[in-house]
């Protein structure tokens, strides 16, 4: 009888591979190819024990000395299949072990984007850019180390053409603000994108509950809503209130059993950190040096940013779901414009309060119930969101008198329907419309104009999608209209950079009607490569 030899003799040889003499990649791919064989090997050798038995159960009813001779030379035979079974097992057991159980996977996104952009300033002057072009790329990484811990990663690059790191006379201190430090195309650096460990469990101590615990660099941006048009899947967060990087942790527990889609997930993050330098920092309220013990709190900077947030799934069964999200995010900042001379002048940063925001949305994945093919692959969706400033006593908020809090809301509507030319593509049409005192935390939201959700204002938007070779290379034509109705949209949380001003109100002889966007246009074509 045939034994799979070979196969023994190749998982050996690979387990006694150098591995510093491929790509980890081409090494762990190579491993995870020669245990599907052996898994398939095992079912084939269970299917002949199978049949071995079945052939013995018969031969025993029969009481011919030649047919029982047979029997036990089956007999022999099913017991050299267990064997082999065993020394297979064994086989990708040494494979398991070598790997620690894991598998290593990289993925590469890469974009090239042009956008054609255009401002109407409120003194009536026009101003823009035909043709900015930049690369943005993305390495993603996961490792699965158990059956219960991940990793997951990413590490980005997002540069306009011709941009280096070097060249800094278009790049101001804000471009690599923490929050949007890899959404903002500008330099040539790779930075990290996200980077967090993921602990799963289908018990949360003696009940039924499914739950995760995660901390780490968070994947916070490409939320729900935001990434249809984006072509992402969803991160955790609900992208109408917060769309920016930041370092935090997440658990999340699964009620399902009870009701379709139910869970909680809760959440805590810091968006910016008190802690000194290790040798001497540049205070942001003052720009004066400063030294002491390094990474100590200093009383004279700003205060931690420090936020926390509840996001409920009462109800989703796949085709209708319902979803809402709280947060409360405290020392909140703003930039501190003084004016020696009469000439506004950035003096650094400061704090000027918190900030609650309540998100409701709703989603059908499939409008009605097999209407027709076009409706049943037709996602539409309604959101509603809510702000609410809680300023320090000192402080304004959003253009408010001091200490007086300001509510702020906004409604976004979507559709994205199947393409009119191809099975894959996807169509979009989305509308937001944000109040005089609406302020969301979405400073990283892919829109070069400036984020269409935190618009106090009309935003429309139009997108097609469709994919060239596979899921693999992808294009997209998108257009974005924004009609601003009042200043600030874009802002920080005080009244320096994010007082509410009606736009209609300004003169265009004022000196800053030439500062203040009144509409603002966006064109982009992409070609999008993922793998």
């Amino acid at each position: 009888m045939n034994k799979p030899l070979l196969l023994s003799l190749a998982a050996a040889a690979l387990l006694g591979t150098n591995l510093n003499a491929e790509s980890m990649y081409t090494k762990f791919h190579a491993l995870e190819l020669e245990m599907d064989k052996l898994k398939k090997e095992i079912s084939a050798l269970k299917a002949d024990k199978i049949a071995s038995d079945e052939d013995e159960e018969k031969l025993s009813k029969n009481d011919d000395s030649k047919e029982k001779e047979d029997a036990e030379d089956k007999e022999e035979d099913t017991t050299d299949l267990r064997d082999e079974i065993e020394d297979l097992k064994e086989s990708i057991a040494e494979i398991n072990k070598a790997t620690a159980g894991s598998h290593l996977k990289f993925g590469v996104d890469y974009r090239f984007s042009i956008d054609n952009l255009s401002y109407k300033m409120a003194d009536k002057s026009d101003t823009g850019n035909d043709a900015l072009m930049s690369n943005r790329l993305w390495i993603n990484m996961d490792w699965l180390a158990t059956e219960n811990l991940s990793f997951a990663g990413q590490l980005a690059y997002n540069k306009t053409f011709g941009s280096r790191s070097g060249w800094n006379t278009n790049v101001v201190g804000m471009e690599n603000f923490d929050w949007i430090t890899n959404e903002n195309p500008y330099d040539d650096i790779v930075r990290v994108r996200s980077a967090y460990f993921l602990y799963r469990n289908d018990t949360f101590f003696d009940s039924d509950i499914p739950w995760t615990f995660s901390i780490g660099r968070r994947p916070s941006t490409n939320g729900h809503l935001i990434n249809f048009r984006d072509d992402d899947k969803a991160a955790s967060p609900m992208g109408h209130s917060i769309n920016v990087e930041f370092d935090g942790l997440s658990s999340k527990f699964s009620f399902n059993d009870f009701v379709d889609g139910m869970y909680i997930k809760l959440c805590a993050g810091r968006g910016g950190t008190n802690a000194g330098a290790k040798f001497f920092a540049v205070n942001p309220t003052g720009g004066i040096e400063t030294s002491g013990a390094p990474y100590a709190l200093n009383d004279t900077d700003l205060p931690d940013i420090d936020l926390v947030g509840l996001i409920f799934v009462p109800y989703s069964d796949g085709q209708y779901s319902l979803s809402t999200q709280y947060y409360y995010a405290n020392n909140l900042i703003d930039a501190d414009i003084v004016y020696p001379g009469g000439v506004p002048t950035m003096a650094g940063m400061q704090t000027v309060g918190g900030m609650h925001s309540f998100t409701a949305n709703i989603i059908m994945n499939g409008i009605g119930d097999g209407i027709n093919d076009f409706l049943d692959d037709t996602t539409f969706f309604m959101s509603g969101a809510m702000s609410v400033t809680n300023p320090d006593a000192d402080k304004g908020m959003l253009g408010s008198a001091l200490g007086e809090s300001k509510t702020g809301y906004s409604v976004w509507l979507g559709a994205q329907m199947p393409s009119l030319f191809t099975d894959d593509g996807r169509w979009g049409v989305e509308y937001n419309k944000g109040s005089a005192y609406w302020r969301s935390i979405t400073y990283a939201e892919d829109t070069l104009i400036g984020s269409k959700i935190a618009a106090r204002g009309d935003a429309y938007e139009a997108y097609f999608t469709e994919y060239l070779v596979e899921d693999i290379l992808s294009m997209q034509v998108r257009y974005t209209y924004i009609d601003y109705k009042y200043t600030g949209s874009n802002g920080f949380f005080g009244n320096d950079t994010g007082s509410s001003t009606l736009i209609s109100g300004i003169a265009p002889t004022n000196p800053m009607a030439s500062t203040v966007v009144d509409t603002a246009q966006d064109i982009r074509f992409y070609l999008r490569y993922k793998y």
